[in-house]
């Protein structure tokens, strides 16, 4: 594992990374990529516990959600099974792995303002900060990508996984569109990878 995860994460962090992964019962699967998640953890029916996280995330997106889902396993063991996902006592211990991460050896300078912000309150997934989603894709190997933000009002998209839309009004951090093949309507954050469709 040692030699697996260091591929994957920026140099200055993979002692501290080992540290937290010297753990019985505790295996790291690196996976193909998943659009609809970047990593999990579960405990095992046997008592082992596992954790997933995307081989195709840039090393600095797959070091917060490798800790991310660290912290998961820590609440279990710390707090018990019956604390929510995502609840006080994951944020807690999610802050405190993660604190020491948080330095220019480790991460650009232009993304920890960001971090530190996104930390103080994380949420379940930093897609959902839509700054730090967007700064966090720079670094990704392919920036050859296009964001719905990017595209006009009204025009015509598909999304990974073939489905059709049409780009509406912007609510507050969102935009409404419309999927062409039923009229439902979907949200979609302002970073959402979408490929535009010549009408």
């Amino acid at each position: 594992m040692q030699h697996t995860i260091s591929n994957y994460i920026p140099e200055a962090s993979v002692a501290k990374v080992l540290q937290l992964l010297d753990q019985d019962n505790l295996t790291v699967l690196v996976k193909k990529e998943r659009k609809t998640r970047h990593g999990d953890y579960r405990k095992l029916p046997n008592g082992k516990h596992q954790i997933t996280v995307n081989g195709s995330l840039n090393k600095y997106r797959f070091l917060i959600t490798l800790i991310h889902e660290i912290a998961h396993l820590e609440a279990y063991k710390n707090f018990g099974k019956f604390i929510k996902p995502h609840g006080k006592e994951w944020k807690a211990t999610f802050q405190h792995l993660m604190l020491p991460f948080l330095n220019p050896e480790v991460f650009p300078l232009q993304l920890l303002p960001m971090l530190a912000k996104h930390f103080k309150n994380p949420k379940a997934s930093s897609d959902t900060d839509v700054h730090l989603a967007y700064a966090l894709k720079q670094f990704d190997v392919n920036t050859n990508k296009t964001y719905i933000f990017e595209v006009p009002l009204n025009s015509i998209f598909k999304i990974y996984n073939g489905k059709v839309f049409k780009k509406g009004k912007k609510r507050r951090t969102r935009y409404e569109c419309v999927e062409v093949a039923t009229g439902r309507l979907y949200l979609f954050n302002a970073n959402a990878e979408v490929t535009p469709i010549d009408n």
